[in-house]
């Protein structure tokens, strides 16, 4: 980090960022974005949520969870005490995969650098991952084996990662819930699960 860097609030940190999102063309994913969308929330928050890539909504608006996955995301938010001001919100990939398909392993590849310095510079508490593709990236940085989002959600795992210690807390995606209600109730469970360890 440079001696400018160090002089600079997090905030202005997490600007920088958006900045090289906007005008990211590292893989093919710009082509066919409207919008990137790099991420929002407080800097000063202990509390960071990784989902996997913006959806059509997310593409739209250029702000992360904004469609009905979002609006499910609020809810359970709210079930921990916790809202969209006092928490950081970023994704695995920066920008919608076409028709929503998976992010490829190179797409991961070429933009999680994004989000590892935003977690560095957050230096958040826990670290919740909705999903596959947000709990198997974060458990692969900590050295952790990771058997499928069903074997371990609702459950805290201390890491050491990134130079800074943390606790992830991995669930389903919220997206999940809207087409399998079994994954809405274990969501609404796990963020209770989340509540009693905020306390």
């Amino acid at each position: 980090m440079s001696k400018r860097m160090r002089f600079l609030s997090k905030r202005e940190l997490l600007d920088a960022i958006v900045t090289e999102v906007i005008v990211c063309h590292k893989c093919e994913l710009w082509k066919t974005r409207k919008n990137p969308v790099a991420g929002e929330g407080s800097p000063e928050s202990q509390i960071m949520v990784i989902g996997e890539a913006p959806g059509y909504w997310e593409d739209v608006e250029g702000k992360p969870f904004v469609g009905a996955a979002g609006k499910f995301l609020d809810t359970l938010l709210s079930i921990a005490d916790l809202s969209r001001e006092n928490v950081f919100i970023g994704n695995i990939l920066k920008c919608r995969p076409p028709k929503n398909r998976e992010p490829s392993p190179d797409e991961i590849r070429t933009c999680t650098p994004y989000l590892n310095k935003q977690i560095q510079i957050i230096q958040p508490k826990i670290i919740v991952t909705l999903g596959n593709y947000s709990t198997s990236y974060i458990f692969a940085k900590a050295t952790l084996p990771f058997n499928g989002i069903t074997r371990i959600h609702g459950k805290f795992y201390k890491i050491s990662t990134l130079d800074m210690q943390a606790t992830i807390f991995p669930t389903f995606h919220p997206a999940a819930a809207l087409y399998h209600p079994k994954y809405k109730e274990q969501l609404i469970s796990d963020f209770h699960t989340l509540k009693q360890e905020l306390i």
